[in-house]
């Protein structure tokens, strides 16, 4: 079935974007657990552990971009379903895997097959008749399924032994392969503007900036990193056993969905703009509390907090990229992007931590949010401009003055 079209309000079209961006998407959120096996199971250090994870995120990030302009044609469903039988054999090659190297082969594999998933369900996001719903109802689902992968593959590592969380990622990927029918399909993008009914031109593909793709990915290899390691700097600093801190993180990721629902209405509220601005800001006070605090009900405050206005920023985010380009290339770019900042991000983190400490690192990231956040405010207050254009929103007081 080919759905060139999609209603945010419509339960089969949700269902195949949560499935799809959970997937594609998979591999970065749990990313923590996937560290701590890749460490405990083959006896790397906190940088070797970065760099076989970078193998995967950076093969996620870079067939997501390679893929971004095709996943603004039709072909979506077809694409999510060659993405997931890829990284399927990936994560059984994982599973088997008796050495390093073939652990960085079976990731690479694996992170090309959820390369494809994430092009083609970002951009599918752009093809739903509302932006802001769409962007928060699949973000909501994905946290919600994310939180029990993030219960469920270590519980599967404890229980059947090291490695068989890849086993049932792999499994997700096979039960994923019906829901992703109902993706809506792109359109057939013009190679040249055409004109429209009252001299409008059709819908093109945007062409993203490089100043606003290298801020995505900086902000992603800043809130990736630091993810990445949470779960070690938990137990460090706080004393806590890693059941107790995979629990913390997995609340956290539920309490969190609150972001998902805050963020449109502050958009709508006080402007996307200034709204992201105070998300942003609050997002990097707390992920400097959490590296920093030997607190465990600090620590478990400031992940919260962090969660909730990260997922604030992404859902406006990808709001406002599908707005300014209907036809989700941009939203795909963005979200490649930002994969890339999450394959840099875990061994640079591990580095800074190894060689400066935690007090470095944590003002690090908070410095590094506030400067990645510039180009992603600008695109925000475009994407208000482009909706008002289309009618689908009115412009705030704040952002028209």
């Amino acid at each position: 079935m080919t759905v060139r079209g999609g209603s945010a309000r419509s339960f089969g079209v949700a269902v195949a974007l949560i499935a799809g961006i959970t997937l594609g998407n998979g591999g970065a959120n749990v990313m923590p657990v996937f560290v701590d096996d890749f460490a405990s199971r083959f006896g790397l250090s906190e940088s070797g552990a970065g760099l076989v994870a970078a193998s995967q995120l950076l093969a996620t990030a870079v067939v997501t971009l390679l893929l971004a302009e095709r996943a603004a044609r039709p072909g979506r469903v077809r694409m999510t379903r060659f993405g997931l039988a890829l990284s399927g054999a990936g994560f059984l090659g994982a599973t088997a895997a008796s050495s390093p190297v073939t652990l960085v082969l079976a990731n690479l594999v694996l992170g090309a097959g959820l390369g494809a998933v994430y092009a083609a369900g970002t951009a599918a996001l752009a093809a739903t008749d509302d932006a802001d719903k769409a962007s928060a109802v699949t973000i909501t689902g994905t946290v919600a399924v994310t939180a029990l992968l993030i219960m469920g593959v270590p519980a599967a590592d404890h229980g059947l032994g090291p490695g068989t969380g890849f086993l049932l990622m792999a499994l997700c990927c096979l039960l994923a392969w019906p829901l992703t029918r109902r993706l809506p399909d792109g359109p057939a993008v013009p190679s040249a503007p055409e004109a429209g009914p009252a001299g409008r031109t059709k819908r093109t593909a945007a062409r993203p900036s490089v100043v606003l793709l290298l801020g995505a990915a900086l902000l992603w290899a800043v809130t990736q990193g630091a993810w990445s390691y949470a779960s070690v700097l938990g137990r460090r600093h706080t004393g806590m056993s890693p059941s107790a801190v995979s629990a913390v993180l997995a609340v956290s990721s539920v309490v969190a969905l609150a972001g998902a629902v805050a963020g449109p209405v502050a958009a709508r509220r006080f402007g996307r703009m200034r709204s992201m601005a105070v998300f942003v800001t609050a997002q990097a006070l707390a992920m400097a509390a959490l590296v920093l605090t030997h607190d465990p009900v600090f620590f478990t405050v400031a992940a919260v907090l962090w969660q909730t206005c990260q997922l604030a920023v992404l859902v406006q985010m990808l709001a406002a990229a599908a707005l300014i380009d209907p036809t989700g290339r941009l939203v795909a770019s963005l979200s490649g992007a930002a994969a890339l900042g999450t394959g840099t991000g875990p061994p640079a983190v591990g580095a800074v931590l190894d060689a400066a400490g935690a007090d470095i690192l944590g003002l690090a990231l908070a410095l590094g949010t506030f400067v990645a956040s510039l180009p992603l405010l600008r695109m925000t207050v475009a994407g208000t401009q482009a909706a008002a254009e289309r009618g689908l929103t009115p412009p705030s007081a704040a952002e028209t003055g």
